[in-house]
């Protein structure tokens, strides 16, 4: 069940869920004409679960409550997708706003209350798990459970010399996004259009605003949102993510390891994922030290080659299978 009014709910997301044999919410009027609401269907269903798994720390403020109500047994797992505190504290720091930081110690009291409240608390890796380890000291109650990434392997994918430019990914509603868009068109592309004019960036990502369309160039290239986006993968040279905040694994980055293209990113981009020897060619921090990384992967056949073909080797921390049973163990 989405959290949304139930005006924004879309069909096409109902129906896949459906097929799959998800008991889904989804809008709809009684025999009386009357709109049965989200709590009429939790009402309905919540007697007949024994596990909730509430997503995000509002969803859990809102819905634990319900929950309990209906069955107080009911065991209840707080997803905390990434740790909020923590990413609105680099904002603050980044920026040097105090306002920011007063918006993440409300989430931390938020995270810890939740924390509390919850029979299992699922953090998105190992290292967001040692992080709230030093708020948070019950260690029982914490399990990683990852995104899912499953290599894909294609052996029509182009090589290297049928490749050329860059790839962004990331939907525009996430600030961290919005920033690291507006790093590379200021610092980061200006600094390698020095060594290579010719090479061009494509922004793929939903809803970009006003002040990111309006960068859009010839080697800028704001696509906004696709449905495809493996065309943009398996043609690129190199994916670009130069996230200067946030916290979590980031699906941007499992992605592009997914399809076996070589990245340049930073310690937050790169976070929970282990490059190993490459992490020398992939994770950089500076304008400078990002583009001296772009320029050697798009140069050298040899090193993008190695990247490219320990890639399976690097997400399968993060495969269907190794999720699944970290899953079921919740449940058992």
């Amino acid at each position: 069940m989405a959290d949304f009014k139930e005006y924004r709910y879309k069909s096409d997301y109902i129906e896949t869920f459906k097929e799959m044999g998800v008991v889904v919410y989804e809008p709809a009027v009684d025999h009386n004409g009357k709109l049965i609401t989200k709590n009429d269907f939790l009402k309905l269903i919540l007697p007949k679960v024994s596990f909730a798994w509430l997503h995000r720390p509002e969803i859990f403020e809102k819905y634990y409550p319900l929950v309990k109500s209906y069955k107080p047994e009911t065991k209840v797992f707080f997803d905390m997708v990434d740790f909020h505190y923590l990413r609105f504290k680099r904002e603050s720091e980044l920026i040097n706003e105090p306002k920011i930081m007063e918006v993440a110690n409300k989430y931390l009291n938020l995270e810890l209350d939740n924390c509390t409240k919850a029979d299992k608390i699922i953090v998105i890796s190992d290292l967001e798990g040692k992080t709230l380890k030093e708020y948070y000291n019950e260690e029982s109650k914490i399990i990683t459970i990852g995104n899912i990434h499953q290599y894909i392997k294609n052996e029509k994918s182009p090589s290297f010399e049928d490749r050329k430019d860059l790839l962004f990914i990331g939907g525009f509603d996430h600030k961290p996004n919005v920033d690291a868009v507006e790093y590379l068109h200021e610092e980061i592309m200006p600094l390698l259009w020095k060594s290579k004019p010719e090479i061009s960036i494509s922004i793929i990502g939903s809803n970009p605003p006003d002040s990111i369309l309006k960068l859009h160039s010839e080697n800028f290239k704001i696509v906004g949102y696709v449905k495809e986006v493996a065309p943009y993968f398996l043609n690129s040279r190199i994916f670009v993510a130069p996230l200067r905040y946030g916290a979590g694994i980031k699906g941007k980055i499992g992605q592009s390891i997914e399809f076996g293209l070589p990245l340049v990113t930073t310690n937050i981009g790169g976070e929970g994922f282990d490059f190993g020897e490459n992490t020398q060619y992939i994770v950089a921090n500076t304008s400078k030290e990002i583009v001296d990384n772009i320029l050697l992967l798009y140069q050298n056949q040899e090193i993008w080659n190695t990247i490219k073909s320990d890639s399976e080797k690097v997400i399968e921390p993060f495969s269907s299978q190794t999720i699944e049973q970290r899953i079921l163990s919740l449940v058992k």
